[in-house]
């Protein structure tokens, strides 16, 4: 993708971004995994839009904290502007969580509308890991495939 992030934010975005992801978490309805996922979307208009996983009895059913903050964008209207994206997990200790495959393709939809290759910050209790969508899903399937 071209036209890609910065990848850095300054401090006061990532500390928002990632306060905004712990905040959702909280939310979280897991109570088969007992795992509770939180991500955050930060725009290029600053809005940050938040999501957390919800389970299902039908495993399959469940949805990620990053799939329901992008349908909670895409359903808003936004086409574009993602800049960068936190995922945490509130019993994620030594290693940084990270998005899911599906995860990954979904964030790319939304990045791909924008042109943009949107900075994730990878969250744990004492770390975070900041890495370019671009690397958690390189060579990834988008829409100007279709066409």
């Amino acid at each position: 993708m071209g036209g890609g992030a910065e990848m850095s934010l300054v401090p006061s975005q990532e500390q928002a971004l990632i306060a905004a992801a712990f905040a959702a978490a909280e939310h979280a309805y897991a109570p088969y995994s007992d795992y509770p996922v939180g991500a955050a979307l930060l725009f290029d208009d600053g809005a940050i839009l938040t999501g957390c996983n919800i389970e299902n009895a039908s495993y399959g059913l469940a949805l990620c904290a990053e799939t329901v903050a992008v349908a909670k964008a895409l359903g808003g209207g936004r086409r574009g502007g993602l800049v960068a994206v936190a995922v945490v997990g509130l019993k994620a200790d030594s290693q940084p969580i990270t998005p899911c495959g599906r995860c990954r393709q979904v964030l790319n939809e939304v990045a791909a509308l924008g042109a943009t290759d949107p900075l994730v910050l990878c969250v744990s209790k004492d770390d975070v890991r900041r890495v370019a969508l671009s690397a958690l899903l390189p060579h990834a399937f988008g829409p100007s495939h279709l066409g």
